[in-house]
């Protein structure tokens, strides 16, 4: 699935979520179903700097060319988020990481609901996936 098309996607789902504590309970929900990773990647190399909460990002690039991302935090509504940038960017081209525009968090209200800090660490969370694309992109030498 193209990146857009998962976007819209979430973006579907939040619309028949009017209440902000109902928005809540589903991305924590979220966060409960991403599947746990392995302790090894809970480095100081894959630690997001600027959050609030600990966020580990994970990524490899697989057989097709794709980026895949695995993600934990300390955090339950963080760990929902990180599980939303999960399924946007995981298992795309890292060209397509790079190119995208990620208009679900505007579109959602996310952004405006979080608090200052959790803001910041979405947009380090945003920017680390980038610099893992961006790497493998580089290594694959487009």
């Amino acid at each position: 699935m193209r990146i857009n098309d998962i976007q819209d996607e979430i973006i579907e789902e939040f619309e028949g979520l009017t209440d902000w504590m109902d928005r809540y309970a589903y991305i924590i929900e979220l966060g409960g179903q991403l599947p746990e990773i392995p302790e090894s990647y809970k480095t100081p190399e894959n630690l997001i700097e600027g959050c609030q909460s600990r966020v580990w990002i994970h990524a490899e690039l697989n057989g097709d060319g794709e980026v895949v991302f695995e993600a934990d935090s300390d955090a339950m509504i963080v760990k929902g988020i990180v599980a939303l940038l999960l399924r946007v960017l995981s298992s795309q081209k890292p060209e397509d990481i790079l190119d995208s525009e990620l208009y679900f968090i505007d579109s959602i209200g996310l952004k405006e609901h979080l608090s200052p800090t959790r803001s910041n660490g979405l947009v380090a969370m945003v920017k680390q996936m980038r610099m893992y694309a961006l790497a493998f992109k580089t290594l694959k030498g487009n």
